[in-house]
Formats: C-alpha cells, structure tokens, sequence
C-alpha cells in the first residue's frame, strides 16, 4: 500500500470496524484512474467494486445513438460496482473516471464472500444504495424540471463534495455529455457562472471562487442528495 494513498481516504472503508478493515485490507489492490477511463461498459460482467479516494467516476447511461448522460457521480463517499453484490452481475450504465485520481479494487469473488457474512459491509453499503438511488432519482427530477444552470451548480457542488480542493479539470464537451445537453448550452451556463464570479473557467479547468455563491444559486436537488448520504453514512465507524 502506498503511503500517499491510503484506503481510510475512502469513507466507507474509513466506516468499517477494525477487524473487517484489516480483512478487507489484505485484498486491496491500489489503482490509478486517469481521467476518460471506462471501469466497464454497459452488460459487461463486473469483475471488481471500486473505492475512490481522490477520483471521481461518473454512471452514464448510453442511448442507441451514443449519446450519453449522466446518472450518478461517485467519490470518496462510495463504491463503483454496486450491481455485483446486489445480485445483477451486470448493469446497464457506463461508469467513467470524470476527475483523475486514484482508488481501490477488490475482486467480485471477495467481494461477495464479505458480503455473504451478513456483517457491517452489508448493512454499510445497503445504506450508501440507498443514498446513491435517492441521487439518481433527484438528478432525473433535476434534469426535467431545472434550468441548466441550476444542473450545472449541483453538478459541480456534488464534485466539490468529493474533492478535497476546489479546481476541477474537465472539457465543456465533457460536461454536456454528463448532463446531456449541447455544448453550446454548457458554454452558456458556464459563462453566466464566470460572470457572476461564482468560477473561473479556462481551457478545460474550472476554479469554484464562491461555493456559498454557488449553494444560494443550486436548486433545492443538491441538498436533497446531500442530508440523504449524511443521514445514512455516518463517519464513525459501524456496529
């Protein structure tokens, strides 16, 4: 294990009692998540859950045209993979690393026999499911029924929460593909972000100057995602 990287950095591993994190530590294997990366592709059997601990990865649920949008993002709160221990094996998304950095795998078949011990893992990430579906759930809503300003606000608020800074590197093409708009579109927002003085905006790399700027401006969807992942993940570790 490197000592830059540490699996505590990752919330719920950092919520685990100690005898299941030494378990779960042995099996660990440190990986580097460049940014564009794709962990798997819609209906491919998931060989590994992933732990980030300073990347970001991005669900994308890819239409028959290719055009993608994003559905979820996950960070040193979570766990990518959600689909093996519930039962699936498959799932019907993309996920792809949006913001590089680094994470933690474990295979399915340890996995599963963590799993299979009915002990603080399965009540952990029964929780963090159920979060990470209220945020599906609220990001549909927010797509239909707000501005893309407002999407772009709780698209970069919920990256910020997952982020130890506050400078994000990502293309405007990027960003219309997660939020499946055009670009034309995510230019516009984006300008209207940068002359409010909310972010800094250059060739790809964002800068959030006024977070609470931002948080006045979001709509009510973010805080929505944001008390149901505090209200069901605690930081302390599990019983």
């Amino acid at each position: 294990m490197s000592d830059q990287h540490s699996p505590r950095e990752n919330h719920l591993l950092d919520a685990l009692p100690g005898d299941v994190y030494e378990r779960m530590l042995r099996n660990l294997e440190s990986v580097d998540m460049p940014l564009g990366k794709v962990l798997y592709e819609s209906g491919e059997a998931l060989r590994y859950v992933y732990f980030p601990t300073d990347c970001i990865v991005s669900l994308l649920y890819v239409m028959e045209n290719g055009s993608p949008a994003e559905i979820a993002v996950i960070g040193n709160e979570g766990i990518v993979g959600l689909a093996l221990f519930m039962g699936g094996e498959t799932t019907p998304n993309r996920a792809v690393v949006q913001s590089a950095g680094h994470a933690y795998r474990l295979s399915s078949a340890l996995v599963k026999q963590e799993f299979g011990l009915n002990g603080p893992l399965l009540r952990l990430l029964l929780r963090y499911t159920q979060a990470l579906i209220t945020q599906m759930s609220q990001t549909a809503v927010c797509n239909r029924h707000h501005s893309l300003d407002q999407q772009l606000c709780r698209w970069l608020l919920l990256s910020l929460d997952r982020l130890s800074g506050n400078h994000l590197v990502m293309t405007q093409e990027l960003i219309a593909n997660m939020l499946g708009v055009r670009r034309e579109g995510v230019t516009e927002a984006a300008g209207n972000l940068q002359q409010a003085g909310l972010i800094a905006y250059q060739r790809g790399h964002i800068t959030v100057l006024d977070r609470p700027g931002l948080e006045k401006r979001v709509c009510e969807c973010y805080q929505v995602v944001k008390q149901e992942f505090e209200r069901l993940l605690p930081y302390p570790p599990v019983k």
